[in-house]
């Protein structure tokens, strides 16, 4: 207490503690000194995004395809014989199968399909190691529903809820350039064909609905009989103009388990002039603030409504991240993020770092059992979305 009567006195000027501090003339500088000397130093935060070099994907050669048959019917949910711990037991793929994997085809609005085969660069396969949680019980909603609808135009007209789309098909995806969507591969492919409404494909935002009429008297007097919902919003859509799909989720290729790949980006033939999110590697789990992640998106029982969630992160593979978010179809493909510290932008800034695939049914033990699982952003698979906003590299060297 003495130290602290002290402190008093030389803050308020007093001579007894001036006399002590013959060199400062008046008491607010030496406010200013008792300021700077106690404020404690500054802990590093402790969750930041990890810096790191990624490595290359560059298109080598491209090819025409037979035109695709549009027969498929869109689903919002896949299946996979391959449980976490089956996709834990899987060999890692050669650097031969990452060039077969990571090759895509881009499906064009005039029908026209093309096959690129890439290269990769800078890459060294690491192993990851990742312990075993207890799986969980067959349910789409686990106890309380934790989702929320956003509501009202502040909300959804605003980042981040305004980076969140709707397809026609019925999934949903999230900004992530100028004209670019990542959403699901399977919402616009069945791992063996293209869906019907793929080539037509469009994207939705929801914008405020106003209802037009002919001259601005008639609007007024409307509007004072028959006030409508401040809220009201519809759906405004821009077409597609090219669709890229790895061919690691299609059929037939290196990679039989599929799951891995069920990502998908779209290029929209016009910008949307909304705020996108940035892009990012996908940390480990452990990493992440709380260990949860969060994303939006349009789940069909909740029709026209964007649907918000966050929830702790479960098991993980080096491509697949199994969490406990309450979902229900149609928020397939929504981008997962996290916000975390950005070192070099000196920020706070969220980015996504997986894509919601859905409820994945596997054969467990002879029962069939269901896990939401997301397909993770890897150094590899950001390099290649990435090369597909940018249409370079040097713009995509760090994640």
């Amino acid at each position: 207490m003495q130290t602290k009567r002290t402190w008093v006195e030389a803050l308020r000027g007093s001579p007894s503690s001036m006399a002590s501090f013959p060199s400062i003339p008046s008491p607010l500088p030496l406010l200013s000194l008792f300021l700077l000397l106690s404020i404690p130093p500054v802990a590093p935060i402790q969750h930041q995004w990890p810096l790191q070099r990624v490595p290359v994907v560059l298109p080598q050669v491209t090819e025409d395809r037979p035109a695709p048959h549009f027969q498929a019917d869109a689903r919002l949910d896949v299946t996979s014989p391959c449980d976490p711990e089956c996709h834990k037991k899987a060999l890692p793929p050669s650097y031969w199968d990452l060039r077969s994997i990571l090759s895509y085809e881009t499906l064009h609005s005039n029908g026209r399909l093309t096959e690129t085969a890439v290269g990769i660069y800078g890459y060294t396969a690491r192993p990851q190691t990742t312990p075993a949680l207890p799986s969980r019980r067959k349910r789409q909603i686990f106890g309380h529903d934790g989702r929320f609808s956003i509501v009202g135009q502040d909300f959804l007209l605003n980042y981040p809820f305004s980076a969140a789309v709707k397809l026609s098909t019925g999934c949903s995806g999230t900004l992530v350039g100028d004209r670019h969507v990542l959403t699901a591969a399977h919402c616009v492919h069945d791992g063996k064909n293209y869906v019907k409404g793929a080539q037509k494909l469009r994207v939705g935002f929801l914008k405020p609905k106003h209802r037009d009429s002919p001259n601005p008297a008639s609007a007024t007097n409307a509007s004072n009989a028959h006030p409508s919902p401040p809220d009201k919003m519809k759906f405004q859509w821009i077409r597609a103009k090219r669709t890229h799909v790895p061919k690691g989720w299609i059929k037939g290729n290196a990679n039989d388990i599929g799951m891995d790949y069920d990502y998908a980006l779209l290029e929209l033939k016009k910008a949307h002039k909304r705020r996108h999110m940035k892009l990012g590697v996908s940390p480990p789990a452990k990493q992440l603030p709380g260990r949860r992640v969060q994303f939006s998106g349009y789940d069909n029982d909740r029709p026209g409504q964007l649907v918000y969630r966050f929830c702790r992160a479960g098991e993980e593979t080096p491509d697949l991240l199994y969490q406990h978010c309450d979902a229900q179809p149609g928020a397939s493909g929504s981008g997962i993020y996290a916000r975390m510290w950005d070192r070099r932008r000196r920020r706070w800034e969220r980015k996504v770092i997986g894509v919601f695939s859905g409820h994945q049914w596997v054969d467990r033990d002879g029962a069939s059992q269901e896990f939401n699982v997301a397909v993770r952003v890897t150094p590899l698979k950001y390099a290649q979305i990435c090369y597909w906003i940018k249409g370079n590299y040097v713009d995509c060297r760090e994640g």
